[in-house]
């Protein structure tokens, strides 16, 4: 199976705007939706705070009028600072072991985005993760162990060294990546591409 690589983090509104292009890109495909983590805050970089001008003003200009156009609820969550994800994360990387991957973070997109829940609270994540089909009692362990952190940290340094990410969502389909929202048809003509290459060629 094919599939599309997405670097996101969880309070980034346009990871799950782009999650509604990629669906409708892949309807009919035989393609998995990968996630990968990319913290554009990681401690101790201050997270932004709804009350001060920025986030307001992208997203009255930005992110509810692209939200419209693709028919997808959304709206700007008042906790203030925003939360960090890494413990999301950490979560993240037990959902890639168990082929959960796309599930969680839909689901922890969504609780942020659309639910206005405190994604850097370790119950509201264990809740998400066990909606996402996660055991609850081994997303719990994990986050109280820190079993994750070593390969949280893997997984950004992986990002930005080898994938060289500074923005999310960066989504790669073969060896075409794209930085932002990607444009439907340029999708759409890239996953052609990928089902070209990947076809096995006749007398194979």
């Amino acid at each position: 199976m094919n599939q599309i690589t997405i670097y996101s983090d969880y309070v980034c509104p346009y990871c799950l705007l782009a999650e509604q292009v990629l669906s409708q890109a892949i309807e009919g495909r035989n393609i998995r939706l990968s996630w990968r983590a990319f913290e554009l805050r990681p401690e101790p970089v201050p997270t932004l705070r709804p009350e001060d001008p920025y986030l307001p003003t992208v997203w009255r200009q930005s992110v509810y009028p692209l939200a419209e156009r693709l028919n997808v609820p959304i709206r700007l969550p008042a906790i203030s600072p925003q939360p960090r994800t890494a413990k999301a994360f950490q979560l993240l990387a037990l959902a890639q072991e168990k082929g959960l991957d796309h599930a969680y973070s839909m689901r922890v997109l969504r609780g942020f985005f659309q639910d206005g829940l405190d994604i850097g609270n370790d119950e509201v994540l264990i809740v998400l993760a066990g909606e996402a089909g996660l055991d609850r009692a081994e997303a719990r362990s994990a986050l109280e162990s820190g079993a994750y952190i070593e390969p949280h940290r893997e997984a950004l340094r992986h990002a930005r060294e080898e994938m060289a990410i500074t923005s999310v969502p960066t989504i790669v389909v073969g060896e075409q990546v794209f930085r932002g929202m990607p444009p439907l048809r340029e999708l759409e003509a890239a996953l052609d591409q990928l089902d070209h290459t990947t076809q096995p060629h006749v007398g194979e």
